[in-house]
C-alpha cells in the first residue's frame, strides 16, 4: 500500500513547483502519502528490526533492513522530495540505534560519511553536477553565502530573522496587522507552514518561542519515558521513532525560520498548517499511547 501510493502520487498527483507529492481530494483540498509513509514504515521497520535484533550487527541483516527501506525512501526523493528524504533517513538511523546496532558499526559509518559529507559538498558547488535539482542547489548555495542571494533565494529566510528579531521579548501580538509584520507585508510566501516559527517568534516574541519549543520538547520527552518503559522491542522502537520524528521535523523547521540551516520544506509539527502532517502526527502519538497502554498491561 505504501509503495503503490508513492508511485501513484508521482503518476498521477497534481504538480506543484515541479514536485509531485500531492493528491487532489477536490473541495478537501490535498493529501501528502509521504506524511503517511512515514507512520507506515515506523510500524513496519519497528516490527521488522524488533523480530531481527538477535543478527542486528550481521552484515547480511543490515543489508536486508537497508534495501527494503530505501524503496520507499527513494520514490519520495524522485517525487522530488528531499526534506521528507531526510525525515526518512534519520528516522531509519534512529530506528537502528535503538534496535541495538554495534557502535563499532556506527563509528565505522561515521568515519565514513564525514569526509564523503565534504566531498559531497565540493561536488555539488561544481557547474554540472547531478545530485540536485536547480533549486534545491540554490538553496544550498544560498545558504553558503547569505550575500550574493540575499535579494533572491535567501530573501525569505532573511526576512524570518528580521520578523523574530522584531518580536523581541513579549511579541506585537497574536493576528497584528501592522505593515511591517510577516503577514501585513507579505515578506515570506509560507508562514502558515514552513516559516510558520518567524510568525510566533514575531507575535508572541521570545517568551513565546521558548514556550512553543518547551511544549514540542514535552512532547519528545513523554515519547522516550514510554520508550523507556515499554514491554517489548517493538514498542520501544516505535516510541523512540516517534519522538525521533518530531525532533528533527523541529529542529530543521526553527532552523530554517533562524537561518542556521539551508531552506527546506518542513513543516513544524502540531503548529505549521497542513491536515496531512497533523494527521500523521496523531496517528503516531496515538501509536505511543498505545505503547505506553501495552506497558500497564504486563
Amino acid at each position: 500500500i505504501n509503495i503503490g501510493m508513492l508511485i501513484a502520487v508521482k503518476l498521477f498527483g497534481i504538480s506543484v513547483n515541479g514536485a509531485r507529492r500531492w493528491f487532489s481530494l477536490g473541495p478537501f483540498g490535498t493529501f501528502q502519502p509521504s506524511e503517511l509513509s512515514k507512520v507506515i514504515m515506523l510500524i513496519i521497520f519497528a516490527h521488522l528490526i524488533s523480530e531481527q535484533k538477535e543478527k542486528i550487527n550481521s552484515l547480511a541483516t543490515i543489508l536486508r533492513i537497508g534495501i527494503l527501506y530505501m524503496i520507499p525512501m527513494f520514490l519520495v526523493a524522485w517525487e522530488p522530495d528531499l526534506s521528507t528524504t531526510m525525515v526518512f533517513a534519520f528516522l531509519f538511523c534512529t530506528l537502528m540505534f535503538v534496535g541495538g546496532i554495534s557502535y563499532k558499526i556506527i563509528g565505522a559509518i561515521l568515519g565514513a560519511a564525514l569526509p564523503l559529507g565534504g566531498i559531497l559538498i565540493w561536488y555539488i558547488q561544481q557547474p554540472g553536477q547531478i545530485l540536485l535539482h536547480d533549486y534545491q542547489l540554490n538553496r544550498v548555495l544560498s545558504f553558503l553565502n547569505p550575500s550574493d542571494y540575499l535579494l533572491t533565494t535567501y530573501n525569505q529566510q532573511y526576512n524570518s530573522i528580521m520578523a523574530i528579531g522584531s518580536g523581541m521579548l513579549t511579541g506585537k501580538g497574536l493576528d497584528n496587522n501592522t505593515i511591517t509584520s510577516v503577514k501585513g507585508g507579505n515578506f515570506i510566501s509560507e508562514p502558515q507552514t514552513d516559516f510558520i516559527f518567524a510568525v510566533v517568534g514575531e507575535e508572541l516574541g521570545f517568551i513565546g518561542s521558548c514556550v512553543v519549543i518547551g511544549l514540542i520538547l514535552l512532547i519528545v520527552i513523554e515519547c522516550l519515558r514510554i520508550a523507556k518503559d515499554a514491554r517489548d522491542m517493538r514498542g520501544r522502537l516505535v516510541a523512540s521513532g516517534v519522538a525521533g520524528i518530531i525532533t528533527f521535523q523541529s529542529f530543521v523547521n526553527i532552523g530554517v525560520a533562524t537561518g542556521i540551516l539551508p531552506n527546506t520544506g518542513l513543516p513544524l509539527p502540531f503548529v505549521s498548517y497542513g491536515l496531512s502532517s497533523l494527521l500523521s502526527n496523531f496517528i503516531c502519538i496515538g501509536l505511543v499511547l498505545n505503547v505506553g497502554l501495552q506497558r500497564n498491561r504486563r
